[in-house]
């Protein structure tokens, strides 16, 4: 099992330890590990959609740590440009997303609803660890644990 956990997840394991408590909801769990594991640069990653909410998140972090926050429209590139076709059609750009967080040098991203797929793409090319903070869920109001309730029906 050792094998398992380099020395770099096992501090990340022994900060959730350390800085976790059950009266914190998601984003004071997320300020109070990267307090906890010393991260000074934190990214947001984020859906058009939520924009109100991702400027109110970098506020709430700004005052600890240094805040870079990229839209899914980032670049503006087209589905002409990276899927072919005609189409002029504005993409979400989840690895654009990631490369521009990369670029700064981000240790904490925060993926903020972005749509499936486009999550993984991000979390995938992002050089920073990433913890979601919501996904996207049209029908439940960005809660995707309603939808087993309707599972069980």
């Amino acid at each position: 099992m050792n094998n398992l956990y380099t020395e770099e997840f096992c501090k990340i394991m022994q900060t959730n330890i350390d800085y976790s408590d059950m009266s914190s909801n998601r984003i004071e769990e997320i300020f109070n590990f990267a307090r906890g594991i010393n991260f000074k640069r934190i990214g947001i990653a984020y859906c058009i959609t939520f924009s109100y909410e991702a400027q109110i998140l970098k506020k709430y972090f700004e005052p600890h740590f240094d805040v870079f926050k990229v839209d899914c429209k980032y670049g503006r590139i087209t589905q002409k440009d990276v899927l072919g076709g005609r189409s002029n059609r504005i993409l979400c750009n989840p690895a654009g997303q990631a490369d521009y967080l990369n670029q700064q040098k981000t240790e904490l991203n925060i993926s903020m609803g972005l749509c499936v797929g486009h999550d993984m793409i991000f979390s995938k090319k992002s050089d920073a660890l990433v913890t979601n903070l919501f996904d996207k869920d049209f029908t439940n109001n960005n809660n995707p644990s309603k939808a087993i309730a309707d599972l069980q029906r």
